[in-house]
């Protein structure tokens, strides 16, 4: 079941986003992400729109969406490529007529995932927190 946010899922999301970027982006200092959980908490989970993927009442996925870019689609590690994360992007972007996101292009699955779900690159940066570089992609529905 997809819904929406609530205060009480916030230590389980932040669990799910950490183990995920831990594991998607081993190019970035695991300290990094570390040092950002405040920052998650305080800031972004609860400035963003979130959509929360669950199975038996257990948060599992979940997509962030701030100022029209999706800001976080994170699924538990043990979860991936069973589906959930298109399920989250597709409610995401159903409630969109266009969608923007930044992903780091050393994560080639992401990357990939996007490209298979209709986004395409419209510019290349580095991320100013990481020196990564990074690709911001848009999807807009025909």
């Amino acid at each position: 079941m997809i819904r929406p946010y609530l205060n009480t899922d916030c230590d389980a999301l932040l669990d799910i986003w950490l183990s995920a970027s831990l594991q998607a982006h081993d190019f970035v200092p695991e300290a990094f992400w570390r040092d950002q959980l405040g920052a998650m908490r305080e800031h972004y989970l609860p400035q963003a729109e979130t959509l929360v993927l669950e199975q038996g009442g257990t948060p599992l996925a979940f997509a962030s969406v701030h100022e029209g870019r999706l800001a976080a689609l994170f699924v538990s590690p043990e979860q991936q490529g069973c589906g959930l994360g298109l399920q989250l992007l597709e409610a995401v972007m159903a409630e969109r007529t266009r969608l923007e996101l930044d992903v780091y292009q050393a994560n080639g699955r992401a990357t990939d995932f996007y490209r298979r779900a209709g986004f395409e690159v419209i510019a290349q940066g580095h991320d100013p927190h990481t020196g990564q570089a990074q690709l911001t992609m848009a999807w807009s529905r025909p």
